[in-house]
């Protein structure tokens, strides 16, 4: 469980009261990571073995009289360490890791984790088409914001990226309930702001309860 009871009680009730008051579907989900990622490591293992070996270089210039077989192997063994232990650090340090992580390979995974919790859980099955998902990755400190095919055209990409943008700094400090509850304060007001109101539909058409999955392993 990523939310104790208690943050998940708050956010339901923050959610019915978006609902509400806009007459949209609102789920939450947080998932731990939106990809395997398993170039990371692999990654790390090449910058630790590229220092190492820097560094092994510079010392066999300084010191070239040095330069026997023990050290040598020596050399060797300290360089393959180092790579061992960088990729460890990014197997076991997420903060380690994301410095390994381009931007644009993070932005799509999480769209496409996104677009694929969408779907297994039929977030679409509203009478309005007028549901949002919010996801949080936590690995990623990413929120993807995914509103279905009623919403097309009511609300403008800048609307959700202030909702986006009201989430961000809490998710950098790994504040994740507390950026839901952000986020769900300023999707009620860009809603309201748009005209929403009132329920549209059946009341509760989709699941109560942040949705929690640990993602692809």
């Amino acid at each position: 469980m990523y939310l104790s009871r208690a943050e998940t009680e708050t956010i339901d009730a923050a959610i019915a009261r978006v609902e509400g008051r806009t007459g949209v579907q609102v789920v939450t989900a947080i998932v731990s990571k939106a990809d395997a990622y398993a170039e990371l490591p692999w990654m790390a293992f090449a910058l630790g073995v590229s220092l190492a070996a820097l560094v092994s270089v510079l010392v066999d210039r300084v010191r070239p009289d040095w330069i026997t077989a023990h050290v040598a192997l020596l050399s060797t063994v300290t360089v393959l360490a180092a790579g061992a232990t960088s990729a460890l650090a990014a197997v076991f340090v997420p903060a380690y890791a994301r410095l390994f992580l381009r931007p644009a390979l993070r932005d799509l995974e999480v769209r496409h984790y996104a677009q694929s919790l969408f779907l297994r859980r039929e977030l679409f099955k509203t009478q309005a088409r007028n549901g949002i998902l919010i996801l949080v990755c936590m690995f990623e400190r990413k929120v993807e914001i995914l509103p279905d095919v009623g919403l097309y055209g009511k609300v403008a990409s800048e609307d959700w990226e202030r909702v986006v943008a009201a989430m961000a700094p809490l998710l950098r400090h790994g504040r994740f309930a507390d950026a839901l509850h952000a986020g769900l304060a300023m999707l009620g007001k860009v809603l309201a702001a748009k005209g929403f109101a009132g329920r549209l539909g059946r009341e509760n058409e989709l699941p109560d309860g942040s949705i929690e999955e640990q993602g692809p392993s």
